[in-house]
């Protein structure tokens, strides 16, 4: 296909570290969930074939998700379910496939009906070694914060600090420490080395 085509060149290209975002959301529905599942399946597929790490979404399709995953595992690279928002039954599922699980902003939304709090309580469930932070830019403001008004409501790379406190305080963890142990996380499933991110050498 002319698409896969498109796809495995852009992830040969040196700055590229994962195949994805990809992935299966039965929430809004934005593609028919056929259409979905068939290049879920492709994207793995091609993560498989050049041995790289997975960047996936599951939303309010957790059986589906692990169902199609579940077929091709064991995977030569890691794989993150980013931007988790799921039930404890779920965590667990990923877990148990040996995934790596990406908290956003979301965890900085007390609002009953976003489920912050809920997702707060089940940092403490997710293995150190597996627990990965991000922005979800430009997307997920943190509500921890009032927006830039020179971009309203737009996320970005320079707020991950603001979702490093709210799970380090979900941990009751101090923030150099539960940062420090991220970014190892992210080293190691991205294969990135310390001195590309500036800095400087790994510690010993």
């Amino acid at each position: 296909m002319h698409t896969l085509g498109e796809l495995r060149q852009l992830a040969a290209h040196s700055r590229c570290v994962a195949v994805g975002e990809c992935g299966l959301d039965f929430n809004r529905n934005f593609s028919p969930p056929e259409v979905q599942e068939k290049w879920f399946e492709e994207h793995i597929k091609l993560a498989k074939e050049l041995r790289m790490p997975l960047f996936m979404h599951c939303r309010d399709a957790a059986e589906r998700f692990a169902e199609i995953l579940g077929r091709h595992l064991p995977l030569p690279a890691p794989a993150v379910v980013h931007c988790f928002t799921g039930s404890r039954a779920e965590l667990e599922l990923f877990l148990q496939m040996g995934l790596y699980i990406g908290i956003t902003g979301w965890i900085c939304d007390d609002r009953p009906e976003r489920g912050g709090a809920e997702l707060a309580s089940l940092l403490a469930s997710i293995p150190r070694e597996r627990l990965m932070i991000e922005t979800d830019a430009p997307y997920l403001v943190p509500r921890s914060i009032k927006p830039s008004k020179a971009r309203p409501g737009r996320n970005e790379p320079a707020l991950l600090p603001h979702v490093l406190q709210a799970a380090a305080t979900a941990l009751g963890v101090a923030p150099e420490e539960l940062g420090r142990s991220t970014t190892e996380v992210a080293l190691r499933v991205f294969n990135l080395e310390h001195e590309a991110l500036g800095m400087g050498s790994a510690p010993r």
